[in-house]
Order: structure tokens, then C-alpha cells, then sequence
């Protein structure tokens, strides 16, 4: 098991690497192609890489130092991975305090027989050094930002944003929040059956789950026996695994029977099944998604949850929206910077860069302008992301709102974020460290009838 946990975690991050994927899809890939399907590796695997990820910033000075004069960058992929994942396994998760010799032997006899010998010749003596050097000195000379950042594993940028954000104090109790795995949830489908019916399936698979009480459906999944997507009742549809403030958005969005929605970068399908679910079968949902791939996923979880007002269209929302028509409601979940799910996304810190903030606000917009025109006057906008720049949201939304006077924004129902910052009391914010899940902005936002 063991052999097999540590070849899924080398490839896995090595793919990371190599094409820029997250975790999950990392994972899944190597599974497929080592046909590992062992469960006891597999959360092994899972558990090493997350939180290797999760620390890189870190782990990757403490190498670097060690390796000095050489980088970690000179050597091959197999070999970078392997180092990170044996820094963390053998001093992170130790504390860097106790030191397990005969572990760090076993881990690095594993290497050599899924890297080979000669592969790892080359940093075979500075095992010995990872293992006993102290990473005190990394912090020396540091600025307060860059010390945070390396404390609490994420990028020096991305502290200093925060703390002008938000303050230092609140900036970092939303930081150390994203090193801790947040709870699952899970959305009940009322469209399979009575509620309480569901609940006891769940029970019956080994799900014991506790209710979200501001929301109509959602559950904070407490335990389960087996993996929640192996269960009967995952598989017969009575059950979405969704964030709760991603069921915040379906559920602010309020649709009614009968409507028409337009369901705007609608893939992999939280939204347009639970808006159905809102709907109760009734009316229509015209989902839009630009990736082929994506959308075959959300076709699969259409049918798995028994929606059947829904109406797949490939098409990029940048781009004028290919359908004529004018719809009581459009739902906006556009692509984002996701920095609102460092705690479960951790690699998509590495990849961002300040940049990137002001890279997707433009195409946010583009996305809100190409939604707006399909919204029929008396109709409701609603805009949400899983970021908690203020770029890709409230100062977003202004912009908007002073090119667009014919929409305003409107109170959201159920009440269990903050208000909106710059003023934006109306709108609602969810953060990692206050509400136990992902970071969450949503506005939304009702055109004017015509005169």
C-alpha cells in the first residue's frame, strides 16, 4: 500500500507541475494510469499531496537552502516531487520538532524503487540534511509580509493584499483558516423524493450529516463509512456534494416555477440542478458553458439528479450569448482568481500572481455585459464568485451598476454572509474563517421596468 500511495503522490504532483492541474485532477489521472484503485493508498496519496501542495512555499525555500548551490529546478520532475513530498511527510507534518530515522530510511528505499537508483544518486546525501537542518534561519531578515507569508503558506503578494484589504488582524484569521480542510456539504434533491426519505437513505449508507439551517437543503456532512461519491445514494442522485455558499447563490437567486433562467458558465452543474431543483421541474434553464469537456460532466449530473428543464448550449460567455431570448433571470458564476478556495484548491496560490486579478475582472465583464443584455425588464441579475478580491466583485459590480442605471441592487434572502465592502451593504460575503467554507461574494441585481 504504501509503494503504491507514494508512486500516485510523485506522478501526481510531477503532472501538477508539468500541466498546470489541481490536485483532484492530478490524482484522478495517475489513479487511471497506474490503475491504482486501492483505498487505503489512495487517501494516502491524497492526504500527502494536499498538504504538500498546501506548504510549498515553504518547502520549497527549506530545499532550496539545503540544496544550495544547486535548485531544486535543475533536477527532474520525479526527483522535485519526491523531495517535496519527503520534506513534508518526514519534518512538516512532524512540526519539524521529532525526528523518525528508520521512516525516513523506508521513504527513500520507496523512492529508489519507484524512481530508481540512478535517478536518485543525486540527492541521495542531502536526505540526511533535510531531515536534521532547522528552517529557523528562513525567516531571518524577512519582511513582516513575507514572513507571514511563508508562516502561513501562501504567496507574499496575496498577505499584502489582504492586509491592505482587510486589515492584518481579520487578514490573518482568513489565512490560517485556509490550512485547515473545510468541512463537506452536501445538497439534498428534493427532486428524487421526500427529504426526510433521503435523510434516512444517507443514514443507511454510513452518512451522518447535520442540517445548514439558514439554508433549505444543505448538510454539513459530519461522517461517512465509505467515500461519499461511492454511495448508493450518491449514484441514485438524492444527493449534490456543494459547497454551502455556492448553495447561498441558487438559493439568493430565488426562482420560481415556470420561469425562464439563463445558467451562464453553468459546468459541472451545481447551479442548473439545484435551480431546477428551486423550480421544481418547471420552466426552462438554457445552461451556457465553453468547455466540451465540462458540459459532458454537467450532462452526466443533469441526468444523475433527474432534471428536465435544462438545455445544454456550448458557447463562451465573452461573447454575445448565442439565443434569443429574454429570460425573467440570468445567473452569472464566472470564472474567477478562486482565492476564496486556497483551503481546498491549495495549488491554485501558486499559480496566481497580482496580475491575474486584473486579468479576470476584464473578462468578469465581459461575461456580466454579454449576461445583462439577456435580462427582460422586471428581470434579476444575479452575479457571484468563490474570490475575495474586491476587483472581481464589489468594484466590479460598481462599475457596472454606474454603466448600467437601469439595474439596482436588491436585498438577498437568506441573510448568512457579511454585507458587500465599499458600501455595498446589500450584497453578501462568505469567508473561510467566519463561515466555514469556501470565500463567496454574490450581488444581485433587478432591472427596471420599461416606463
Amino acid at each position: 500500500m504504501l509503494k503504491e500511495a507514494w508512486m500516485l503522490a510523485i506522478e501526481a504532483l510531477s503532472w501538477m507541475e508539468k500541466d498546470k492541474i489541481n490536485e483532484h485532477l492530478a490524482l484522478a489521472k495517475t489513479a487511471k494510469q497506474l490503475e491504482i484503485s486501492d483505498v487505503n493508498a489512495l487517501r494516502f496519496a491524497h492526504r500527502l499531496l494536499y498538504e504538500t501542495v498546501r506548504r510549498r512555499n515553504l518547502i520549497d525555500r527549506f530545499i532550496n537552502e539545503v540544496l544550495k548551490p544547486k535548485a531544486l529546478s535543475e533536477f527532474t520532475l520525479g526527483v522535485q516531487s519526491f523531495l517535496r513530498l519527503y520534506v513534508y511527510q518526514t519534518r512538516v507534518a512532524k512540526n519539524w520538532s521529532k525526528i523518525d530515522v528508520e521512516e525516513a530510511k523506508n521513504i527513500a528505499r520507496l523512492a529508489r524503487s519507484i524512481l530508481g537508483w540512478n535517478t536518485l544518486q543525486n540527492v541521495e546525501h542531502v536526505l540526511g540534511f533535510l531531515l536534521t537542518e532547522s528552517p529557523e534561519p528562513l525567516l531571518k531578515g524577512l519582511s513582516d509580509e513575507e514572513k507571514t507569508g511563508l508562516l502561513t503558506f501562501h504567496p507574499t503578494w496575496f498577505v499584502k493584499y489582504c492586509f491592505k484589504l482587510f486589515g492584518r488582524k481579520e487578514a490573518l484569521d482568513m489565512l490560517e483558516a485556509n490550512l485547515k480542510n473545510p468541512p463537506v456539504y452536501i445538497r439534498v434533491n428534493t427532486l428524487k423524493g421526500n427529504e426526510n426519505e433521503i435523510l434516512e437513505k444517507l443514514s443507511e449508507d454510513g452518512l451522518k450529516v447535520e442540517k445548514v439551517e439558514e439554508l433549505k437543503y444543505a448538510y454539513k456532512v459530519l461522517s461517512a463509512k465509505h467515500a461519499i461519491n461511492n454511495t448508493k445514494s450518491f449514484k441514485e442522485g438524492l444527493f449534490y456534494v456543494q459547497d454551502k455558499a455556492s448553495c447561498l447563490a441558487a438559493e439568493a437567486a430565488s426562482p420560481k416555477p415556470g420561469m425562464v433562467i439563463l445558467d451562464v458558465c453553468a459546468a459541472p452543474g451545481a447551479k442548473t440542478t439545484y435551480l431546477a431543483q428551486l423550480m421544481q421541474n418547471r420552466g426552462a434553464i438554457y445552461s451556457f458553458d465553453y468547455s466540451r469537456r465540462r458540459m459532458n460532466v454537467w450532462r452526466g449530473e443533469v441526468i444523475r439528479m433527474s432534471v428536465e428543464i435544462a438545455t445544454p448550449i456550448i458557447a463562451d460567455a465573452c461573447n454575445p450569448l448565442p439565443i434569443a431570448i429574454e429570460a425573467d433571470m440570468v445567473v452569472l458564476d464566472p470564472p474567477c482568481t478562486s482565492t476564496g478556495t486556497f483551503a481546498k484548491v491549495p495549488s491554485a496560490k501558486w499559480r496566481l500572481t497580482q496580475r491575474s486579478i486584473e486579468k479576470m475582472a476584464e473578462i468578469q465583464w465581459q461575461m456580466l455585459e454579454n449576461s445583462a443584455e439577456k435580462v427582460k425588464p422586471g428581470g434579476t441579475l444575479v452575479y457571484s464568485t468563490c474570490s475575495i478580491t474586491a476587483e472581481e466583485n464589489e468594484m466590479l459590480v460598481e462599475r457596472f451598476l454606474k454603466w448600467h442605471p437601469e439595474f439596482k441592487l436588491t436585498e438577498i434572502e437568506p441573510k448568512i454572509g457579511l454585507p458587500g465592502l465599499r458600501g455595498m451593504e446589500k450584497c453578501q460575503r462568505l469567508y473561510p474563517h467566519k463561515h466555514e467554507c469556501n470565500g463567496f461574494f454574490i450581488a444581485k441585481m433587478l432591472k427596471s421596468k420599461l416606463e
